[in-house]
């Protein structure tokens, strides 16, 4: 299988669970929910991505020609002789559409711990050591299992709610980044006090000026 990926960039994890962990970002091309082109974003199954995950033409992406060779790249981005496991985060777009049994295999040969960065909408393989899933209000969820639900709030048609009995570790409440980021800030927040399954999730990576 040819991989068809955005980027690869260290960096440390912005939001979540695992907010402040050093990871490689494995972002792959491509998405179920949305094209990626401007013009499509009024009729795309999720309207508010900010994520730019067309083409392969970012630092360190390109076509990788099999699992080895993908492998190799995330892990040349990994700081050489570092203390502390390597960590990948299998991102998108959404990563399901390509990262299969082979590159799972690859990346633990080269002695990654894997997390993914999913919508939700497919299975995954096994071998993955950290499942994140982002659910969307008008996309089928199949995976309601994992490490952690970060849910992107507010969105109509996806009240909190609605996932709460789901089977995660970890439930997070998200604020949307647009316009009334400070208005959907103070209403996850109010949520997570009055609802204490939930925790609030915000995107340092972003107030620290980082990738």
């Amino acid at each position: 299988m040819t991989y068809s990926v955005k980027e690869i960039y260290y960096t440390l994890q912005g939001e979540g669970a695992q907010t402040g962990r050093a990871a490689v970002f494995l972002r792959f091309a491509g998405c179920n929910l949305w094209s990626g082109v401007e013009k499509d974003r009024p009729d795309a199954t999720c309207r508010f991505c900010d994520t730019d995950f067309i083409g392969t033409d970012g630092p360190g992406g390109g076509k990788f020609a099999d699992a080895p060779a993908l492998a190799r790249a995330v892990m040349a981005a990994w700081p050489q002789g570092a203390r502390g496991k390597p960590y990948v985060v299998c991102t998108g777009g959404e990563p399901l559409l390509q990262l299969d049994s082979a590159a799972i295999a690859a990346l633990k040969e080269q002695g990654f711990e894997i997390g993914i960065e999913t919508n939700g909408t497919l299975l995954p393989p096994p071998g993955i050591d950290w499942i994140c899933v982002s659910p969307k209000a008008d996309a089928q969820q199949k995976l309601t299992h994992g490490d952690e639900l970060k849910l992107v709030f507010p969105q109509d048609g996806a009240p909190p709610e609605r996932f709460a009995g789901q089977n995660f570790q970890n439930f997070f409440l998200q604020p949307m980044d647009n316009e009334a980021r400070g208005a959907n800030t103070e209403a996850a927040t109010a949520y997570c006090l009055a609802n204490p399954q939930w925790r609030l999730s915000l995107q340092t990576h972003k107030m620290i000026g980082i990738r």
